[in-house]
């Protein structure tokens, strides 16, 4: 099995274990669980926004976050993490830093890969102007001068993204209740 297949495999079981032990160790302060939640709530919008756009194996996507970065997704969860991280203290940004690393960049190579095979000539023009991470600041408007598709709230429920918002609610409120309750 390729590196990139096992990072595939692992972030999702990887990322819940981390999670949880954030949420058993974290130590809260004020400060940090504001900037930090906010943070993440930037987070779970970009997921929000991204999956309302994507219709995966169907189209390329390259409207809405995906003119400014070619993986919103995998953004927005790095977001969420980080600003988790911050809550709970600044040097976590250094293992989700880490761990985006070891695990997504290879993923996100794995899937260029897959899309670049799926539609080479418009995934072409995409990969030179948008960056696979780090968004831009304009959006790229494409070959035909667009880049402002409409969101889609059917697409956002079949992709079930909802489930990260009520992730970060859960997640804000364990760390509310341990900074109210803190020793």
């Amino acid at each position: 099995m390729s590196y990139s297949l096992l990072a595939k495999r692992l972030r999702l079981p990887l990322g819940f274990i981390l999670s949880g032990a954030f949420l058993v160790l974290a130590r809260p302060q004020p400060g940090g669980l504001a900037l930090g939640g906010g943070i993440a709530l930037v987070g779970v919008l970009v997921r929000a926004w991204a999956s309302g756009h994507i219709m995966k194996n169907d189209r390329l996507a390259t409207t809405g976050p995906y003119a400014h970065t070619r993986n919103p997704l995998y953004f927005g969860s790095f977001l969420i993490s980080a600003g988790f991280a911050l809550a709970a203290h600044w040097s976590l940004l250094l293992l989700v830093a880490g761990f985006f690393a070891l695990i997504y960049v290879p993923t996100m190579e794995r899937e260029r890969a897959n899309i670049a095979g799926r539609f080479p000539e418009a995934y072409k023009a995409y990969a030179a102007n948008v960056p696979m991470f780090v968004p831009r600041l304009t959006p790229w408007r494409g070959a035909d001068g667009a880049s402002a598709g409409s969101f889609s709230s059917a697409l956002y429920m079949k992709h079930g993204e909802w489930k990260a918002a009520l992730g970060y609610l859960a997640a804000l409120l364990v760390l509310a209740l341990k900074l109210r309750y803190a020793a």
